[in-house]
């Protein structure tokens, strides 16, 4: 019992704290430089978008009115919308502005490949709807394109926080600063093993059409633009903003679909947990292990409860697991406004522990795509916009099936944050 205790806090310790400190250090004393120019490739923009006709107008406009001169083309690809997307850009006229309607919902992969197969520039940009580009971005992104080992590029994510609850107010400024402290740390050693995909660029003659209903599109290209010989860097002045879910409940649902994702990239990609994966170092220390750290947690109470009687230590590591358990519990049920400030970053570890274990239950039972467990909030309608033209889709897509309705484990409902998931829920 006390190897599992202490292999447990081990595993744990590391995750969180030995990884990020071990990949710092590397950076700091092997960093790997690269050259940055001024330089004005041309740009194709792609995005993917699924019934979003009230965010559309905006966006579009916002894309054709960058700063960056040269972008050559913005293709957005309808997923089988029905809310009146494919009215809207089929009444397009702007010159730079192509459209790509495909007529089933498929998933963003299916989407993205689409674009990817219609782009003509040499770089191409992935952007979601929602983000907004600051002045100057592209050019930041793409002048890392002027060192030859550079494959892939993302840009830095600020995220606003106005009206969040406390847990996911955590999640968002000290999780994600974190998360970024230690993608840039990769960057500077040699690639990060994911990118924000909302706002990431790659060569154009590097991209790969994507596996059929993956979900993590911005692990895949990347990873896959590292295997052919290349680097993926971050570059913190190429500046996006975006808003993240304002309710706890809203961003486990997120985070279960991207652990899940993480499970079907192994199974889609098998070669990224094998030597041929350049950075297999860090996706185990950093992906990996994070996918098992929750049932480490586990053993550690189970066996600290266990060994408690014989050592006062074992019963102080017992005592403040159910403690600090007990006041996140709290926090994310009852709303106590002192409680839920205080026990925040607790309530954000738990979130985030117990999507990594739905996000299995998840992989493992949901029957039909992957993707549609996602369920997204509605976004609120905005003005028209500016027009354009449209593509015909060069390949027909394939119809998915709708997932069989499965319940989510009792654990995420027992703490007030699954209420809404299950497996047949729709993007």
């Amino acid at each position: 019992m006390r190897f599992i205790f202490w292999l447990s806090l081990t595993g744990i310790l590391y995750t969180y704290l030995g990884y990020p400190v071990v990949i710092w250090l590397l950076a700091r004393l092997r960093p790997r430089l690269r050259k940055v120019a001024p330089i004005t490739p041309s740009v194709s923009i792609i995005l993917a978008v699924h019934n979003g006709v009230s965010l559309l107008p905006r966006k579009i406009q916002h894309l054709i009115n960058l700063d960056y001169p040269n972008i050559e083309e913005i293709i957005v690809v309808s997923d089988g919308s029905t809310d009146g997307t494919a009215d809207l850009l089929a009444s397009q006229k702007h010159s730079r502005l192509k459209t790509i309607l495909l007529t089933e919902h498929t998933g963003k992969a299916a989407a993205l490949s689409a674009g990817i197969a219609h782009a003509t520039a040499e770089v191409i940009l992935f952007v979601d709807i929602r983000p907004e580009i600051a002045a100057g971005a592209i050019q930041h992104l793409v002048s890392n394109f002027a060192d030859p080992a550079v494959g892939c590029v993302a840009g830095e994510l600020t995220l606003r926080q106005d009206g969040h609850d406390g847990a996911s107010a955590a999640v968002s400024s000290f999780y994600w600063r974190y998360e970024q402290w230690i993608r840039k740390s990769e960057a500077l050693f040699d690639s990060p093993v994911g990118v924000y995909g909302g706002f990431y660029a790659i060569r154009r003659e590097l991209a790969l059409p994507l596996p059929a209903g993956i979900i993590l599109d911005d692990m895949f290209q990347p990873l896959s633009i590292i295997r052919q010989g290349y680097r993926s860097v971050l570059d913190p002045q190429a500046r996006v903003y975006d808003k993240w879910p304002e309710q706890v409940r809203h961003e486990f649902q997120r985070k279960v679909r991207t652990l899940a994702g993480n499970f079907q990239l192994f199974q889609l990609a098998p070669w990224t947990l094998t030597p041929r994966n350049r950075l297999l170092f860090q996706l185990l220390s950093h992906k990996v292990l994070r996918l098992i750290v929750p049932y480490l947690f586990i053993l550690l109470l189970i066996s600290s409860v266990i060994l408690a009687a014989r050592s006062p230590l074992y019963a102080a590591v017992a005592a403040l697991q159910i403690v600090v358990l007990s006041a996140a519990i709290a926090a994310l049920r009852y709303r106590i406004p002192y409680l839920h400030r205080i026990a925040a970053p607790a309530s954000a570890l738990l979130v985030l522990n117990t999507a990594a274990i739905c996000a299995l239950y998840k992989f493992l039972f949901t029957r039909g795509p992957l993707w549609k467990i996602w369920t997204s909030n509605r976004p609120q309608p905005t003005g028209p916009t500016s027009e354009t033209g449209i593509l015909v889709p060069r390949k027909p897509p394939v119809t998915a099936s709708v997932p069989d309705p499965v319940s989510v484990p009792v654990i995420a409902a027992s703490i007030g944050i699954g209420k809404t998931l299950s497996t047949n829920s729709q993007p």
